[in-house]
């Protein structure tokens, strides 16, 4: 029953993130105007904003002008549905579940401005860092030291690398691996930065296999940031400690 109200809220909340999608990259509003449509500029009713539901009942066409809806809608709704609910297992219905719950969803909307647009809007960053601490500062979620020592290990990393690629990655990237090294601390940022370098590799092979890129297309690394975050919050302690009985076994 718990793990359907994760999914739920997730479902609801995610229904918002497509408002900030849509919104953000061109510095408008998210609470206003309220929902319309994209091409006659219709105001959407309730009945037109439920999550995944109005999507099929509506034949994926706009009620008004009868314009396609993009799969993208119900595709972040059930998205951020899975994602909170994979969370349940791992935190339950505890405090600590909350500020991650915040991470995940901002961490949503980064992604796909970062797939649409090739960069990351710096006031998505100052909105995570300063919720973040205020998270920290009433419900904290670990130790204060841990979160800044993980933000300056995962700024810097990112830093050092953007130094040796001379300029191979973006300073958006820096400024995301330093919030995801607050939300992570250090241990579970180094685990989450390693998985998307893999997952990024293998996404570049297939690209490159398939000749939908070249070696000189950009692809953008945020998305692939935050699935390793996603994948080390859920599995990374677990992986640290296979880790250590593998190679310093008693």
């Amino acid at each position: 029953m718990m793990g359907m109200l994760f999914f739920m809220t997730g479902l609801i909340i995610g229904s918002f993130l497509n408002v900030c999608i849509y919104r953000i990259p061109k510095e408008e509003s998210v609470s206003f105007p309220p929902s319309h449509c994209g091409s006659c500029g219709a105001n959407l009713r309730p009945l037109d904003l439920i999550p995944v539901i109005s999507f099929l009942f509506l034949r994926r066409k706009c009620r008004y002008c009868g314009s396609r809806i993009s799969w993208r809608y119900p595709g972040v709704e059930l998205l951020t549905g899975v994602l909170f609910l994979s969370f349940y297992p791992i935190f339950g219905v505890t405090k600590t579940v909350i500020p991650y719950l915040f991470f995940i969803s901002l961490l949503v909307v980064i992604s796909f401005i970062d797939l649409d647009h090739y960069y990351i809007p710096d006031r998505l960053i100052i909105l995570g860092l300063t919720v973040g601490t205020g998270f920290q500062l009433g419900m904290p979620f670990m130790k204060l030291t841990e979160s800044l020592f993980g933000f300056f290990m995962g700024g810097g990393i990112l830093l050092l690398i953007v130094w040796l690629s001379r300029g191979g990655m973006g300073g958006g990237d820096v400024k995301l691996c330093a919030l995801i090294g607050f939300f992570l601390g250090p241990r579970l940022f180094l685990v989450g930065f390693l998985l998307a370098a893999l997952c990024a590799a293998a996404a570049g092979i297939c690209l490159m296999a398939s000749k939908r890129k070249t070696r000189k297309d950009p692809v953008p690394f945020g998305p692939f940031l935050a699935l390793g975050a996603w994948m080390s919050l859920l599995e990374g302690n677990n992986l640290l400690a296979l880790y250590a009985r593998y190679f310093f076994p008693n």
